[in-house]
């Protein structure tokens, strides 16, 4: 039996050198440079040509073909979790009033409906959502919110560390150090996602800026969530009030950034901490979150450097104790959420990077989730094709495509449209490839 790579090169292949191939196509590298220059033959295009395609598209037809042609799974129900937020946090606002509340969901939903717009507004929803509902909380009647915790933290701090690491961090004030915490607390912790939004946009594998934006909303979204179910004061309440019963007409404290402030001749931290919508959002630490996502995604984009980017980590957590807004516990928390979020969108959802890649535009093909290479042969999908069809409502779907990226796996019939030109030629005949080249992690079936 002919070697599959001597239909690709019939001139340039002797009887030796095609018997010589014919083992080489027992190696997973081979058996991938083989079906990506084999695509490339067959659809007459360049390296250049072979990069994600945005939509153009004004029609809403074609988002109603789009959800026709989506096969739910469980992870759509994130989107009634954030109709169920939205709402919520649309009926609890007092101002603006019902007409401009009124005309910006319509926006928004008209932002859905048209493909041009989806692609954007989809993967960037659940952030609005938090920002939505982030801004919602001050309106929400004291009535509704639980009981306000002062002592839980500073207990859990003692049974811990034995002290408030917070105030022995902050015993010794300087405008130097007053200056080194304010940078990443109050400087790079805003601009911080716009910076890593653009790296991993020209640095990641296509489709893993969505994935970077759906975490970035959904930790934010449960970090609210829980600061409004588990309300506890921070450390500088502690300080100007002691374990005095806290209540919600209190407003929030700049801490040490009014300090910040006094160097400056500013009054922006001061007026934008006593007008926070969550005063007792000490658990857990945003700050220590934040910081901790960009971290992972970049150490995930550029591996030797990450002990520079958990640098910044310890930096963060140095300076949130010194301004002594959170707890030791709290960046704790912030911590572990924002790495369970990372841990769960690389294993399922964030294209893997590949070692001779090194802007999104050298990509043709992606290949989604974690795994090694030497257990699972995950299939490949040419990043050159119509993208009419790409299902983008779902960050994980069963249908096989996940938000951004093209799936490990795909049917059948899919495999055969991208990889063959004929009935003749596909990747899937039995006399060309071993099966095991299609295993599904997590499934014994075979495509």
């Amino acid at each position: 039996m002919k070697s599959p790579s001597s239909k690709i090169f019939p001139a340039m292949l002797d009887t030796g050198a095609a018997q010589r191939l014919a083992g080489w196509t027992t190696i997973p590298a081979f058996n991938r440079m083989r079906r990506k220059l084999g695509s490339r033959i067959r659809n007459g295009q360049s390296p250049a040509s072979n990069l994600a395609q945005l939509q153009t598209s004004f029609d809403p037809a074609d988002t109603l073909r789009s959800l026709r042609a989506h096969r739910w799974s469980i992870y759509d129900a994130q989107y009634l979790l954030l109709i169920i937020l939205g709402i919520f946090s649309m009926s609890v606002i007092e101002e603006p009033g019902a007409l401009v509340k009124t005309s910006l969901a319509t926006l928004l939903m008209l932002s859905l409906i048209l493909p041009i717009t989806r692609q954007f507004f989809l993967p960037f929803l659940p952030a609005l959502t938090w920002l939505v509902l982030f801004y919602a909380c001050r309106f929400i009647p004291s009535e509704w919110r639980p009981h306000i915790w002062v002592r839980v933290l500073p207990a859990l701090e003692n049974i811990i560390y034995g002290a408030n690491i917070s105030n022995i961090i902050s015993a010794h004030k300087h405008p130097i150090l007053d200056v080194l915490a304010w940078l990443p607390y109050g400087v790079l912790h805003f601009i911080g996602p716009i910076i890593l939004s653009a790296t991993v946009f020209v640095f990641g594998a296509p489709g893993s800026l969505r994935v970077y934006a759906r975490s970035f909303g959904y930790l934010n979204i449960i970090g609210v969530l829980i600061q409004l179910c588990f309300p506890c004061s921070p450390p500088w309440y502690e300080n100007m009030y002691g374990m005095a019963p806290a209540d919600y007409s209190m407003h929030g404290e700049p801490a040490g950034l009014a300090r910040i402030d006094e160097l400056f001749g500013l009054n922006m931290y001061t007026s934008t901490f006593n007008a926070s919508p969550i005063v007792f959002g000490a658990m857990p630490s945003l700050h220590a979150g934040w910081a901790t996502m960009q971290a992972c995604f970049l150490s995930h984009l550029f591996p030797r450097a990450r002990w520079a980017f958990f640098t910044y980590v310890l930096w963060v957590w140095w300076s949130t104790l010194y301004l002594q807004h959170h707890y030791a516990v709290d960046l704790i928390g912030g911590s572990i959420l924002a790495g369970t979020i990372f841990y769960v969108a690389k294993v399922k959802f964030l294209a893997r990077l590949q070692p001779d890649k090194t802007l999104r535009w050298d990509y043709d093909y992606v290949e989604v989730g974690s795994g090694s290479n030497e257990t699972y042969h995950y299939a490949m999908h040419d990043m050159s094709g119509d993208y009419s069809s790409e299902d983008e409502w779902t960050i994980g779907s069963s249908s096989g495509i996940s938000s951004g990226c093209r799936s490990p796996v795909s049917p059948v019939d899919d495999v055969h449209s991208l990889w063959s030109s004929s009935a003749s030629d596909t990747i899937a005949a039995t006399s060309e490839v071993d099966p095991e080249d299609y295993f599904v992690p997590g499934n014994d079936d075979r495509v």
